[in-house]
């Protein structure tokens, strides 16, 4: 086939585009983290101590923005006295489609994982909870796996750029290690909620996130292929890191292979969790979630290009590697440790 004869992507990763915007006043920045910090505990405070669990919390509109405008004045002030940086504009402000698309995976997770806790009886308030150790599990985790396992003598030199998301670099493996410990400490914090419980819900979601977020990485053009000569190859004419001729050559898509994966899975665990009437064998969603994703991960990884310079030599990649001890827990769960035949209903709310 000739290159004229494959998909051309070229899209712009930049969504749209809005200029600086000059602030009446600068707004300190460590004062912006300590007011997101009085709002979070704030809030608690706000919803009645024998608030009956499943009910919703009815604050009224004044207190709640009450508490907000203040928590923001006062981290303001707190950082007129103590040294911060500010910010003095808002821009240029230039979303991209991978944080769209990033921002609606948890979206779309919250509402799931909100749905799951109606299921069993449990209070709204613990998705709250669990959102927030879930999501900054997933951002740190998913940075300090690819400081780690992809870059590590880059970051050694550039310890600065340890923090700098905005750059790129995010690995699954990092994001995926990061929420199991998260699930642990949340579900310690828990009456009457185990682990596996936990970990059980949260893998639906991590699933249909997962799709989002690897279509997001096909937006831009990036963790592409090798080449190849099959009739869906797509040529990245923006891919970072390849040369001007690397760039006109077709090559597999697989990011899009990961995201239709993702959806498979999706679709089984959430079939599972309807077998069994909203109450699945507990561990059955997270094996089975451990032993296929990172199963088809493994199978994938010789699509793609070699994310780790130094693990060029390598029979397997540092993804294939990263991805068999997690493969083998999966297997160990469904063989060992669930009850097909049981259902959580004698031990779980």
């Amino acid at each position: 086939m000739q290159a004229s004869d494959y998909l051309v992507w070229s899209a712009d990763p930049i969504a749209f585009s809005i200029g600086p915007i000059d602030l009446p006043f600068p707004l300190a920045i460590w004062g912006l983290v300590a007011a997101a910090v009085l709002i979070y505990f704030g809030y608690q405070k706000l919803v009645p101590e024998d608030l009956p669990a499943g009910k919703e919390p009815e604050i009224p509109a004044w207190k709640l923005w009450g508490m907000v405008i203040g928590s923001f004045i006062i981290g303001q002030l707190i950082f007129l006295l103590l040294p911060s940086p500010t910010i003095n504009e808002i821009g240029p402000i230039a979303p991209r489609w991978y944080g769209f698309l990033f921002a609606s995976a948890f979206a779309v997770g919250f509402i799931l994982t909100r749905k799951m806790f109606e299921h069993a009886s449990r209070d709204p308030l613990e998705v709250d909870q669990l959102f927030l150790y879930v999501m900054l599990a997933t951002i740190i985790g998913a940075r300090l796996g690819h400081v780690l396992f992809y870059d590590p003598s880059y970051y050694l030199r550039h310890p600065g750029e340890i923090i700098a998301i905005w750059h790129g670099g995010l690995a699954s493996h990092g994001a995926a290690i990061g929420i199991l410990i998260a699930m642990y400490l949340f579900a310690r914090k828990q009456a009457n909620m185990s682990f596996l419980w936990v970990a059980d819900r949260v893998v639906v979601v991590v699933a249909i996130a997962g799709a989002f977020i690897r279509t997001g990485n096909f937006v831009n053009s990036e963790i592409i292929g090798q080449p190849t000569e099959l009739p869906w190859g797509v040529i990245f004419e923006k891919a970072p890191g390849l040369t001007s001729i690397e760039r006109t050559v077709p090559r597999h898509p697989t990011m899009l292979y990961e995201a239709l994966l993702c959806i498979a899975i999706f679709a089984l665990l959430w079939v599972i969790y309807k077998r069994y009437r909203n109450r699945p064998p507990e561990g059955a969603l997270f094996g089975t979630f451990l032993a296929l994703l990172f199963g088809g991960r493994f199978f994938l990884e010789f699509t793609k290009i070699n994310q780790a310079a130094f693990a060029g030599t390598w029979a397997i990649n540092m993804g294939q590697w990263l991805s068999v001890p997690l493969i083998l827990v999966g297997i160990w769960l469904l063989a060992k440790k669930v009850n097909w035949n049981k259902t959580e209903a004698s031990s779980q709310p």
